[in-house]
Parts: structure tokens; sequence; C-alpha cells
């Protein structure tokens, strides 16, 4: 299961919004740096409507969500890459995910203490972003170390990648991150070998104060330092920002479902931040959802963006793959709009599709297949 890395400043709601997001208590939200030390996991259910919607018309008996594994990742401070605070803790932990989730403070409050004094969140995710590249600079230099005697030596692979170190290291010498940098397909695959930390994709959680989260979700821009947020994101390295409030997800966690849309609708907010950044995370990391629907269960199945029917239907079961013949497929929005999967068929929204096809997110699939 691919995995998404909770990261930030000390105190800048990191552990509050994994409480939130995992529904859990497992991290201690406290008033102080390093709260969190070993990292705390949780498994996610990505939130998906569509689900209760197919399970109506199959009048299915439960539901079952795809998920995503979070991970809340010790506070990081100034000096990290050169293990200051928990900084060799923290990289190693990083270097583990699959992408980032930064948390960044956007709101004020005298009591609760800014590791650096004041709130500046662009400060704050250069903090992190500088601490990442020099981390890279300083594996990259080892890396280099260890291949140039060999591609002196005639070593091919050796060779190239001494050339992509020489190309990475002063874009990274610029402050800019890996992620930032336009490699070939063939280049990739070996750049993935090096683990840098820089170019994981990544999206930032804008965290505001609890009477202003209304205002920033419907208009991001009218809130000024969520705007600054978005703006560097969208500039520096292409990412998204969402607007959470932490404290209030927390709360939110602990409410019946009912009563926690209900609180959203009294706010004037209709869904829920944490429910839009799981959602972004899950699409970060290059996931997509295909459906399949009956009386026993409507569930949703994560794939790859790209993947092709066979290797869909392999993640039911590997015999669906080996012995594939065909997937018969209708899409969500199809089906829903014809009311019944029998209307659908009538209509020509169900097709029989073969090895080749790519999946899309939404499809609602029966697979058909032999061992």
């Amino acid at each position: 299961m691919l995995k998404a890395g909770i990261v930030g400043l000390p105190n800048v709601g990191k552990s509050t919004l994994f409480n939130a997001v995992t529904r859990t208590r497992k991290a201690e939200a406290a008033n102080y740096p390093f709260c969190t030390i070993d990292p705390n996991v949780g498994i996610v259910s990505v939130p998906d409507p569509r689900l209760a919607v197919l399970s109506k018309i199959s009048g299915s008996q439960k539901l079952v969500p795809t998920a995503i594994e979070f991970v809340d990742i010790a506070g990081l401070v100034k000096g990290a890459s050169e293990g200051a605070g928990l900084g060799n803790q923290f990289l190693a932990n990083i270097r583990e995910t699959d992408a980032i989730v930064q948390v960044v403070r956007c709101f004020e409050n005298d009591d609760i203490i800014h590791e650096l004094g004041t709130v500046d969140p662009i400060r704050d995710i250069d903090i992190i972003n500088s601490e990442l590249i020099l981390a890279d600079m300083a594996s990259l230099e080892k890396r280099r170390h260890s291949r140039e005697k060999k591609a002196k030596g005639g070593d091919k692979e050796a060779k190239k990648e001494v050339e992509l170190i020489d190309v990475i290291m002063p874009h990274l010498d610029q402050g800019k991150p890996a992620l930032t940098i336009d490699f070939t397909d063939d280049d990739k695959a070996i750049v993935k070998e090096f683990f840098l930390l820089s170019s994981k994709k990544t999206i930032y959680a804008c965290n505001v104060a609890e009477d202003e989260l209304a205002g920033a979700i419907a208009d991001p821009d009218s809130h000024a330092q969520v705007a600054r947020v978005r703006k560097y994101a969208a500039e520096h390295t292409g990412s998204e920002a969402v607007v959470i409030s932490a404290r209030i997800e927390e709360e939110l966690s602990e409410m019946p479902v009912e009563e926690a849309n209900e609180f959203l609708a009294d706010m004037g907010v209709t869904d829920s931040g944490v429910s839009a950044l799981i959602r972004g995370v899950y699409h970060l990391l290059g996931l997509r959802t295909y459906l399949t629907t009956g009386v026993q269960e409507t569930r949703a199945w994560t794939i790859i963006a790209g993947d092709k029917a066979p290797a869909a239907a392999g993640v039911i079961h590997t015999d669906f793959e080996r012995g594939f013949i065909a997937a018969e497929i209708v899409h969500y929005d199809d089906l829903v709009g014809a009311g019944s999967m029998s209307a659908a068929k009538v209509a020509g929204k169900v097709r029989i599709e073969g090895k080749q096809y790519v999946m899309k997110d939404g499809d609602v699939v029966e697979f058909r297949f032999n061992v």
C-alpha cells in the first residue's frame, strides 16, 4: 500500500491533523516540539460518495472503500539535514514514503507556540524544502564518489548515473527541488533509485483557524496566508494546496456522521477539508479507482493510473489476471444516469473491453476469466 507522510515544522497541527485523518488518538497533540517521536501510521479510507449511490442501485449489503496509508512524522527544524533536532530520523522516515503532505500553519494563536516565534507559511515551506534539498545533495555527493571510479573504468550504468548527478546537483544548488527537473522516462527510472527526498510529490495543507474555515474554503484567495501558499505551490512545484482546520477536523472525527454533516452545514461548509485532502493525496500518488457492485457488496478497488484491464482484474485476485478474457464495463455516470445495470445495457452504455483497455476512474466492472 502506498503511503503519504505528514510533515511540517513543530506545532503547525500535524499530529492533530493525523488524528482527524485516521480517526484515532494515536498521535499525542501537545503544545511543544517533538511530541511525535516515532512515526504514527494509520490506514485511511478514501471518501467516495459513489459507493453509496451504487449500493442503492444494486441493493448491496455492505460498502467497502479503498484506502491509503498516512504516516505522522516528527517535526523538522532548521539544520535537520545536519542532524539538528530529530533530523536524521525525520529524513529517514520521509524517505520511506511515496508522497508528502506538508502542513503549513496559516493561523494566529498566541496560546500555541510557533517554533520561530511568528507565523509565516512561505518561510516554513522554504525551511522544509531547503532541508530536503540539502539532504539530497549530501546523498548525491556520496553516490557520485562511489560511482566515479566505475564510470572511469567503462561501466556504462555508473557513467550514466554520474551524468545525471551532474545535471541534478546544479539544480538543487539553486534551491530547486528535483521534482521540477524534466527527465526522460529512461532517466526517471535511474533517478528513482537515488531515493531523492525533494523528488517526492507534495500537497500543501493550509491549516487555518476554526472561524476562518468556511470563508477560506469558499474563496481560498480571500485568506491572505492561504493565497500565498497557493501561489507558491503553483509557481514552484505545480502542486495543490487545500484548506483544512485541524482542530475542527479533529472534533468532526469524534462525531457520528450525521452530526458531523449537520455541524459542517451550520458552518456553511459542504465538504470536510480532510476529505478533500485524502482525495488529493490519493490522486497525487497516481492512484485511481474502479468499482464493482452487486447484492453482496459495492467495493472500490485501487489501481495505478494507466493500468490496463488485466492488471486491474489482478487487484481482485491473481487468477482474474492470469485467466482474463474480457471486462464488461459501464462508467459510473452512465450507470447512474440509466438507473440500473439492465437499463444501461438497453441504452448501449455497457461495453465489452479486452486486454488493451486502459481503465478509467469510475469504471464499474465485471470481469470474465477462465483459469
